[in-house]
């Protein structure tokens, strides 16, 4: 579907002002919408004053649609009969009653002048299906009223409404929607509608009686917990007759309530509440928080015991006489540090991926504490990993561990030298690099045909990750390169 701004630049000379109004009141109008049981329609005039363009349409969520097809994009062309033109021409609000047929259904169609700084800058046009028409009651009454009230302010440009001084906002969980609840309060703060949704939201946060006739901001202070007495207190947002979004929370529920002003020519004549029941949304956000909490400290004491492991391997390690044995409890260390490191960062998260320059960093400074003992070898990355899932991070920090002390071991003995991890990512997979300038692989080196644990380990893992390794010569110069590519997704 073409967005306003689309059909504003291909159609229109409006300048950025006045696509911002019409921005902010599509992000509002789905409420006259619902209340007043329409279909909503946004015209602009174009560049030719006799042409308007649809440029937006909501739909109703309360009642059934007046328009079977969407009209964005249509153009209403050289007609003065048309009542988008005559609310243009007149700036006035035109309404043609009479249950218009619409595709058989009949209709009835207000369109609505948007004045701002001196001239029309779109017609906003109701068509209300009759045929879906609600029996009359309060709700509907009430409905109805208040989406009076709404055309005119915003016709007059109250809607929606811009307060003078900046109103006090409070993180919620996406828009209420008129069905969801509404509740309409006097000048004074007293409530003198509650729809059933309401009632029952309230009830939530432990209402005992009846809405209609209690003092909303009293009511909803006494209900709160742990309510500031401060302009962010959600009783005094609600009371302030300002637009604002609130969250009000009780020991019992938790209720999201979005504050609407109404007006008249000649000020304030009371305010709508809109309501979304949350205290469903807030549990399993807890539940959510507490488990995600739980995973951070179980990988948090994993990587205490995998550190707890090591120390006891260095430990053994200096009571061996023995160059192999020490040498392959070394080793053995270095892959249980390899592990606790992504542990370790996995108990920061709080997402199931893991930022792998931070590990490849920690396990560089680690090989370069072994390589000090054999020589001046310096370990570096030179290029980005990004994200790694958490599954593959513990399996390819193990890979990486085995060809860094691999590389440094047989490529240096005690001489100096570097290696460099080089990441690249193409796409959906991981392509690494590990190089060294060391004295290169034997001459004898067949690919598959090595004993070596570490190299097994290695292949191993590289084959659970579905990748591919490859060991041989360093093509730039002298020393061994081995490569890894898994996908990463």
């Amino acid at each position: 579907m073409l967005s306003l701004a689309q059909v504003v630049a291909d159609h229109t000379d409006l300048g950025a002002e006045d696509v911002g109004t019409l921005a902010d009141i599509l992000s509002e109008w789905h409420l006259l919408a619902d209340l007043s049981f329409s279909d909503l329609i946004c015209w602009v005039p174009g560049i030719d004053d006799n042409e308007f363009w649809a440029a937006a349409q909501v739909r109703p969520a309360t009642g059934p649609t007046a328009l079977e097809d969407d009209v964005v994009g249509e153009v209403i062309s050289y007609d003065p009969e048309h009542l988008v033109t005559e609310a243009y021409l007149t700036e006035e609000v035109c309404a043609a009653g009479d249950n218009k047929l619409q595709a058989g259904i009949p209709v009835d169609i207000w369109a609505i002048p948007v004045v701002r700084n001196g001239h029309c800058i779109a017609v906003i046009e109701r068509h209300t299906n009759q045929m879906g028409v609600r029996a009359p009651g309060a709700l509907e009454d009430n409905y109805r009223e208040i989406a009076d009230i709404l055309t005119d302010m915003l016709w007059r440009g109250d809607f929606p409404y811009r307060a003078k001084k900046s109103s006090p906002r409070a993180v919620a969980s996406g828009v209420p929607r008129i069905g969801e609840g509404i509740i309409r309060l006097s000048t004074g703060g007293v409530v003198s509608y509650a729809s059933p949704n309401a009632v029952s939201a309230y009830r939530r946060l432990g209402l005992q009686g009846d809405l209609v006739g209690e003092d909303i901001a009293l009511l909803t202070s006494n209900l709160t917990v742990g309510a500031e007495p401060t302009e962010r207190a959600p009783a005094k947002v609600i009371s302030q007759q300002l637009p604002a979004t609130v969250e009000v929370e009780s020991e019992r529920g938790s209720v999201n309530v979005k504050v609407v002003p109404l007006t008249d020519k000649s000020g304030p004549i009371g305010t709508l509440l809109v309501l979304r029941d949350t205290t469903e949304l807030r549990r399993r956000e807890r539940q959510l928080v507490t488990k995600d909490a739980t995973i951070r400290e179980i990988h948090h004491r994993v990587k205490n015991n995998l550190q707890t492991v090591a120390a006891l391997l260095r430990l053994q390690a200096r009571r061996i006489q023995s160059e192999e044995g020490v040498l392959a409890l070394q080793h053995a260390m270095s892959r249980v540090q390899a592990i606790a490191i992504v542990h370790e960062i996995l108990s920061q998260t709080f997402d199931g991926r893991v930022e792998f320059d931070d590990v490849m960093d920690r396990l560089l400074r680690h090989v370069g504490d072994v390589a000090s003992s054999r020589g001046h070898v310096i370990a570096r990355r030179d290029g980005t990993f990004g994200e790694v899932a958490a599954a593959a991070a513990t399996s390819l920090s193990l890979v990486l561990t085995e060809l860094c002390q691999n590389a440094i071991e047989h490529g240096f003995s005690s001489g100096a030298g570097e290696v460099v991890v080089r990441p690249v990512r193409r796409g959906t997979t991981l392509r690494i690099e590990v190089i060294d300038n060391g004295r290169g692989l034997p001459d004898d080196f067949q690919a598959g045909s090595t004993t070596s644990l570490g190299l097994s380990i290695v292949e191993t893992l590289v084959s659970d990750l579905h990748g591919q390794f490859e060991l041989g010569p360093n093509p730039d110069g002298p020393g061994a390169r081995a490569v890894v590519e898994v996908p990463v997704g």
